[in-house]
Order: structure tokens, then C-alpha cells, then sequence
């Protein structure tokens, strides 16, 4: 329906971020009004660490929404990412006593046991079947096939229970429901990637604040996914152990950040900081290369084991940490291959943003702009009708009441008197009849 509105909310290490927008006739979503606060202080590596400050946050940014909206949302789609969310590879076997056709049902009970596999103080969110071995045979659909044996691998996306449970529950307190709960590193995956990039090899690395996701695809396949506890704060900490404070190690970051230096060149000036303080500008750029140099280097380790056998297309760089000038050039040095390494830019394809929204062109919306294109819900609760003014009513004219004409009483009449005359006449001739007689 034309007013119909999808709500998503992302709750991420530098701040819980949440946006609404409308589905248009022709399936894309234009975006109408985003909503932010921040979340230092109650989530840390992407995951819940104080459930009240993240429930104060995600109340604040809804009233924000329903405000911009001019209604009032019910659900929400969120996103689960943060530290413990990865891959883990499960194998089921199965022999036959003789050859047999593998049918669909014989592939959905194993994959069924596969989804009741015990993974302590974990919990499966995807399941993406991987190829499979029918007797000697690598192939990628096994049904239809006759063999005396299957073998099926599954790549399980796991992540610590409490993650989705701590997820509800501030969302719940926030007085919203829970539309559905999406594994944001693989709705971004279908937002961005286009289908050739996943059939040939590729790797996505989402570079936040407090984690570093990396996504590898390869033949249409997702083949790996970690997020690891490193990414842009970081380095604010290293500037701050020079016994500099947070606003002002953030903004050196922001101002000096590079992640590779083509010019060799020694700096010698010097940096002016508050309170008399100053730090030898080499010092500091020295500092900022050498943690990119890290966060690189542990997101390369990750892509490695593929770069050969499935990764024949490119690295994508994604998230805030991606503008980091020559963060290209850095991965370029470091992974020391010849794959080409670009920075998504721009907007999911199915994606406008309206003209009076002014949104962050820097890569921190693009995971919740892919939640948000994945939501099929209308959030918001219906309006109650409105009340049907009663039609006004007319004064009542009197009635006007026409008394009935009074008949007026009929005069009895009176016996004329005969005049004296004619009573002796009479009289006589009453006399004169008697005697005839």
C-alpha cells in the first residue's frame, strides 16, 4: 500500500542507527527519514553490553521516527552482527546398503539434522548447503543422482545465543516488536554484489568502528564470514595512550588518518594540542599507519585460504573505516596480490533517498539501507478511523397548530306568534265546521 512504511534499526558500535521508508509501485524503497544516538557507552564490539542505555537509545531514535513519519511504528527490522557472529563448516554423511536415488527428502532430513547439531552457547542463524559428494562424484545438486553414498557440507553463520536474545529484548522494552531479525553481512552482500561478482569470487570487507567483517563468495556460494574485534577505534586508542582525550584523539584520527604513506619522507613539525600539549607529527602519522596496517592484515589472513581456489574477482571495501585515505593502497600492499581492491560507493541498487533526508554519504548507512531493502512489512500501526461528524441538526420550527373552527351554537327558533286577526278567524271557521257537521 501506498502508505505503508518499512522501519529498520542497526545497532552498531558508534551508534544505534535507525530509518523508515516507503516502497514505491515499481519496488524501490525511497528513504524518508533516518534517526541516530550514540552508543559508546552501551554497545561494544556490536554486541548489547548495557541493556538499559540501549533501550533509552533505541526509544529515543523511534520517537525520532514517529515523529518524521507523522505515525506510530510497531515493528522493526534489525540487524545481528557484532563479535562472535562467523561460519563454521558441518559435513553429514549418509550410506546406502544399495544404489539408490537421492530424492529432495533424503537432502532435507539431512540438512534438518544438520540444523540440530549442538553448538554450545551458540546459536544457528543461516544455513547455506555447500557442494556435495555422491559416491565419487563432486557435484553441486545431488538429487536425482543414483549412488550407495552422500556426503553434504553445510556452512552454518553461528553466533553466541545471548546476541539475538539481548537484541529482543531492548527492542521489546523500546515498546516495538521485532519484525525479524536479518545477519546484516548477508543482506549487505545481496545489496551490493551483483550476481556475476558472486559467481566468479569475491570478498566484501565491512570496515566499522570496533569490528571488521569479512564475507567471501565464491560460485554463487557464501564460503566464509568472520567478524573480528578490530576496526577505527582502535586507533583513537593508540592517539589516546599519548595521554590525549577522546574528542581530541578523534578528531587527530579524523584529520591525519592515512593508511599508507607513498611519500617516505620524514615529517618534522609538530602538533599543537590542548593544554600545552603538543605530539611530533611523524610520531602521530606513525601511530595511525601502523594500527590500518593491522586491521588490513588481519582481514587479508581471513580472504587468504580463498585468493586461489575461489576468489577470482575483487575485494570491496565497505563502512566507515573504508574512506581512510590510500586504504586501497594499504591492502594493496599488504596482500601483496593483483586482485583489484575497490570502495563501494553510492547507494544499493532499489534504493532514492528523498531530497529533504540528508544522509551520510561515508558508508555507515550502507548496512542498515540493505535491511531496510529486505524489509517487506508495514511497521507502522494502522490509524484509527476517523471519528464521522454527525450531521448538524436544524432547530426544530413549531409546529404551527390551526384550532379548529368554533361552531358557533345554533339559536333555536322561536314559534312566530300568529297576529289576533288571524286568530278569530280561525276560530270562526273552526266554529262553522262544527255546525255543518
Amino acid at each position: 500500500m501506498k502508505n505503508d512504511i518499512i522501519v529498520a534499526v542497526e545497532l552498531a558500535s558508534s551508534a544505534i542507527r535507525g530509518i523508515a521508508g516507503k516502497r514505491l509501485p515499481n519496488g524501490t524503497v525511497e528513504v524518508v527519514c533516518v534517526a541516530e544516538e550514540p552508543s559508546q557507552s552501551c554497545i561494544h564490539k556490536g554486541v548489547v553490553d548495557n541493556i538499559e542505555k540501549t533501550t533509552q537509545a533505541i526509544s529515543t531514535v523511534i520517537e525520532r521516527l514517529n515523529f518524521a513519519v507523522g505515525g506510530e511504528i510497531k515493528r522493526v527490522y534489525v540487524g545481528l552482527s557484532g563479535q562472535s557472529l562467523h561460519t563454521r563448516k558441518n559435513t553429514m554423511q549418509k550410506q546406502f546398503e544399495e544404489t539408490t536415488q537421492i530424492t529432495s527428502d533424503m537432502m532435507d532430513a539431512m540438512r534438518d539434522a544438520n540444523c540440530s547439531m549442538d553448538y554450545p552457547g551458540l546459536s544457528i542463524h543461516e544455513v547455506v548447503q555447500q557442494e556435495s559428494h555422491v559416491g565419487n562424484r563432486h557435484v553441486e545438486d545431488p538429487v536425482g543422482i543414483m549412488s550407495d553414498s552422500l556426503e553434504v557440507t553445510f556452512l552454518n553463520v553461528l553466533a553466541r545465543t545471548t546476541l539475538k536474545e539481548n537484541i529482543e529484548r531492548c527492542v521489546n522494552a523500546a515498546g516495538v516488536s521485532v519484525a525479524e531479525i536479518l545477519v546484516s553481512p548477508l543482506v549487505l552482500a545481496d545489496s551490493i554484489l551483483r550476481p556475476d561478482e558472486k559467481r566468479s569470487g569475491c570478498a566484501i570487507v565491512d570496515m566499522g568502528a570496533e569490528t571488521t567483517t569479512v564475507v567471501v563468495y565464491s560460485k554463487n556460494l557464501l564460503r566464509h564470514l568472520i567478524v573480528l574485534p578490530i576496526g577505527g577505534a582502535n586507533v583513537t586508542q593508540d592517539i589516546m595512550s599519548k595521554r590525549i582525550e577522546w574528542e581530541e584523539a578523534e578528531s587527530l584520527k579524523l584529520r591525519h588518518s592515512t593508511a599508507y604513506r607513498n611519500n617516505s619522507s620524514t615529517k618534522e613539525g609538530t602538533i599543537q594540542l590542548k593544554y600545552g600539549q603538543s605530539i611530533a607529527e611523524e610520531e602521530l602519522l606513525n601511530l595511525i599507519e601502523a594500527r590500518y596496517h593491522e586491521i588490513v592484515k588481519n582481514a587479508w589472513h581471513q580472504i587468504k585460504p580463498y585468493s586461489n581456489s575461489l576468489l577470482s574477482g575483487q575485494i570491496i571495501l565497505t563502512g566507515g573505516v573504508s574512506h581512510t585515505n590510500n586504504i586501497a593502497q594499504c591492502f594493496q600492499l599488504v596482500a601483496k596480490c593483483e586482485k583489484q581492491i575497490k570502495e563501494f560507493k553510492g547507494l544499493p541498487e532499489g534504493v532514492i533517498v528523498n531530497k529533504e533526508v540528508m544522509l551520510p554519504e561515508d558508508g555507515r548507512y550502507l548496512s542498515l539501507l540493505s535491511i531496510l531493502l529486505h524489509g517487506d512489512q508495514n511497521c507502522l500501526a494502522p490509524k484509527a478511523p476517523e471519528p464521522v461528524p454527525e450531521p448538524k441538526k436544524e432547530p426544530e420550527k413549531p409546529v404551527e397548530v390551526t384550532p379548529a373552527p368554533v361552531e358557533e351554537p345554533k339559536k333555536e327558533e322561536k314559534p312566530k306568534k300568529k297576529s289576533g286577526l288571524k286568530s278569530l278567524w280561525d276560530k270562526i271557521v273552526e266554529g262553522l265546521s262544527e255546525a255543518d257537521e
